[in-house]
């Protein structure tokens, strides 16, 4: 089944419902995360499970390193600034990590 699958459409579900628990089952059906869903994971982590946000957002700048052929250091300091700055200017912040989620 491809990644457009039923798991993906459960997954796009439990994203909505906002609770990490179900989010994170749906994630663990997939046969992979895309970066912008690792993004949106992380914007559900801010907002319930703040404790837990920076070591999320470290993970996600991993996965953008490793996962991106055009990832380098300055798209690596800007969304690190953005993830830094995501709770002071929230939607400018979002438009910088899309943007670096997208292949």
């Amino acid at each position: 089944m491809s990644i457009k699958g039923r798991p993906y459409v459960n997954f796009q579900r439990a994203l909505k419902t906002g609770d990490l628990l179900l989010i994170r089952g749906a994630a663990a059906e997939l046969p992979m995360v895309s970066l912008q869903d690792a993004l949106d994971i992380c914007l559900v982590v801010a907002e319930k499970e703040p404790e837990l946000f920076e070591r999320a957002a470290l993970r996600w700048l991993a996965r953008y390193c490793l996962e991106r052929r055009d990832a380098n250091l300055a798209g690596l300091r800007e969304a690190a600034d953005a993830f830094a700055t995501l709770e002071r200017g929230r939607e400018e912040a979002l438009r910088v990590l899309q943007r670096l989620s997208r292949p």
